[in-house]
């Protein structure tokens, strides 16, 4: 892949993003309240993380950046 800028060469990189919580600690205490020790399973209820991945190319002449 050539640079759309200068014509140089280019190489692909990946940005990736982690969004969102693994454990939530006010269900868990939610949960022991309600179910005891069990309902500590409540605090890993939710959406959890959230990965997203971005593909870019980049120069590595003039160091231009755009996606693939």
């Amino acid at each position: 892949m050539y640079c759309p800028n200068c014509g140089g060469d280019c190489q692909i990189i990946t940005d990736i993003q982690s969004t969102g919580k693994d454990f939530s600690a006010g269900k868990a205490c939610c949960g022991v309240l309600l179910f005891n020790w069990i309902g500590l399973l409540c605090g890993a209820c939710g959406k959890g993380k959230q990965i997203t991945s971005t593909h870019y190319w980049i120069c590595s002449k003039c160091g231009n950046k755009f996606k693939a």
